[in-house]
């Protein structure tokens, strides 16, 4: 398991936030145990084609340019609070871990306290459930 670290101030003091990134095995003990809500911040396309089952989907970005920049959803953190309160626990994931942990971030810096990233993301969790998984197309 990695850590992501944010720096944040506050007060005027910097504060280090730190966003934990947990393994395939360790995320799939979290969802079991019904005390962590999965927040996948994949576009709704790609949520439709397949997800966690009881995933919620708040996209992280809105669209990705094959040569562009993405465009960030300007209203992620609203959205997720809408859903779930800054204590809930959380796990964000994506497709492959990376979109996951700066949304996760974003998500710690804006007072969420319990949130987690899943590490390899969604396609970790699929290869993880069948060790020859069949191709996954976004």
């Amino acid at each position: 398991m990695g850590a992501l670290r944010i720096p944040s101030t506050a007060g005027g003091e910097k504060a280090k936030n730190l966003v934990e990134s947990v393994d395939t095995e360790a995320a799939c003990a979290l969802l079991a145990s019904g005390q962590y809500g999965y927040i996948d911040v994949r576009m709704w396309e790609d949520f439709d084609a397949g997800h966690v089952a009881g995933a919620r989907n708040v996209p992280y970005y809105l669209s990705v340019a094959p040569r562009g920049r993405p465009e960030r959803n300007p209203h992620f953190v609203e959205q997720v609070a809408a859903l779930h309160a800054k204590g809930d626990r959380l796990l964000v994931g994506c497709r492959q871990g990376v979109r996951s942990s700066l949304a996760a971030a974003d998500l710690v810096h804006a007072g969420f306290k319990n949130v987690k990233n899943l590490q390899g993301g969604y396609l970790s969790l699929l290869k993880s459930a069948n060790p020859q998984p069949t191709a996954y197309s976004q």
